[in-house]
């Protein structure tokens, strides 16, 4: 839920998720129309699908019990690399590294602040090395964990305190605009779909809408 979306937006998301489905079991059970109905209002309706079938594939290839490997992580739908390493870090707290774009303002802003254009290559060695740190290893009761939490926390206030370190990296991109875009029309026709209402129907050039109708589909979004 977090990827792309702000905290603050998604908190009561996450909760009302949660209630639906408390359990990876009860998320595998759950038909397809009824996680999307759920997810409304979030955005990138495709995520809750590779969600969905995450869930499907612990309860089958796992016996509903979440994997803590990276490499079996990594198999489950819609996880990436990223995902993974977070998963790792922060539901079993093994130190692994990543970046993540507040900790990626915390040591452009105290490594790089005259740089332009960091490279994540340049970031990864001195994150790795904090997250090694006898520091940050041996903590009671801390750990990788702790220390990234600590990490995005120090750099949210950093993005509010000075102008945003994040782009002075060589990976940032500004997003483009949700009015009129491909994601706006996608959103339409699937809160369509759910409500039963003509596709069709929906305020956008009708070329688009068949386009975007056709790859929800091919994507399993939309019956």
């Amino acid at each position: 839920m977090l990827q792309q979306t702000q905290v603050d937006r998604v908190i009561p998301f996450y909760r009302a998720f949660l209630k639906a489905f408390p359990s990876v079991s009860a998320l595998a059970a759950a038909p397809l129309a009824e996680v999307l109905r759920v997810w409304q209002g979030l955005g990138y309706n495709r995520r809750a699908k590779m969600l969905h079938d995450a869930a499907q594939a612990i309860i089958s290839e796992h016996n509903g019990r979440f994997p803590r490997a990276y490499e079996a992580l990594v198999a489950l739908p819609g996880v990436g690399g990223y995902t993974a390493k977070a998963v790792r870090v922060f539901a079993f707290n093994e130190p692994e590294t990543f970046i993540e774009t507040n900790v990626r303002s915390v040591f452009i802003h105290h490594f790089f602040p005259r740089s332009r254009s960091v490279s994540d290559t340049k970031l990864l060695p001195l994150i790795e090395a904090s997250v090694q740190h006898p520091g940050v290893e041996q903590k009671k009761g801390g750990g990788a964990r702790e220390w990234y939490a600590a990490l995005m926390d120090y750099g949210a206030y950093l993005k509010k305190t000075y102008p945003n370190p994040s782009r002075k990296s060589a990976h940032h991109a500004k997003q483009k605009p949700f009015k009129g875009s491909n994601r706006e029309i996608r959103g339409a026709i699937v809160r369509a779909s759910l409500q039963g209402e003509d596709v069709y129907g929906v305020p956008f050039a009708k070329s688009r809408i068949k386009q975007q109708y056709a790859a929800l589909r091919r994507e399993g979004l939309i019956p």
